[in-house]
């Protein structure tokens, strides 16, 4: 069974944020960075974001540019990627917008959690992955629903696990020109257990400019 390839996708600050305190979400991004990553959506089969953010920020987590959809189509594929979340609780709004639009929907859970998951159960397709979240059996699942490429939004546990777990192939960061300054604002990644430790040294691809924005790719596995 093949794994998806899976990508990190983060916009941060100068100083490793990704949001701020209010509860507006921050604008680190530009014009063309949010473009660049359409483009990356609509490459994707999948993408995945946390129930955090999904409570914090309300994505729709779309392909926005009509030419993409367009290609997808043509190309035999659904005019947006799957939309998946993860939640350890299982506490789900079913008023969220990313129930609402586009793309099919799964939510992976624990044993625990699905109960309290059945009340999106009409909207998305349940997986309970046991006691625990385990990242891996997700990646088995989604291979073997024929996704090959995992596009992962966040948050920043989120983040954190798939890196802890040693199971992200890139990461796409953004750096934004900014400083927020807020020791309690959330970050890109929260302390862990990192293969390798702070000895292990990423693959650095590429760095581009878009705007003001650069973006780096890291590749962890090399």
């Amino acid at each position: 069974m093949t794994r998806p390839h899976v990508l990190l996708s983060v916009a941060v600050s100068v100083d490793g944020h990704i949001d701020d305190r209010d509860v507006a979400r921050f604008p680190l991004s530009n014009a063309e960075d949010f473009d660049h990553v359409d483009r990356l959506r609509a490459e994707s089969d999948a993408i995945l974001v946390g129930a955090a953010t999904l409570r914090r920020d309300n994505p729709r987590l779309l392909v926005n540019n009509p030419r993409r959809r367009a290609e997808r189509v043509a190309g035999g594929r659904p005019e947006h990627p799957l939309k998946v979340t993860v939640t350890r609780t299982g506490a789900l709004d079913p008023e969220r917008a990313f129930w609402h639009c586009g793309g099919g929907k799964l939510v992976y859970t624990t044993d625990d959690g699905a109960v309290a998951a059945r009340a999106v159960a009409h909207l998305a397709d349940l997986v309970p992955l046991g006691a625990t979240l385990d990242l891996g059996a997700l990646l088995d699942d989604l291979g073997a629903r024929g996704v090959r490429r995992l596009m992962v939004e966040g948050g920043g546990q989120v983040h954190t696990a798939f890196l802890a777990a040693g199971l992200a192939d890139e990461i796409r960061m953004a750096v934004a020109p900014m400083l927020i300054g807020q020791a309690d604002a959330p970050r890109f990644l929260n302390p862990a257990a990192f293969p390798g430790g702070p000895a292990h040294r990423f693959h650095l691809e590429d760095v581009s400019r878009l705007g003001d924005v650069a973006v780096l790719r890291y590749f962890p596995k090399r």
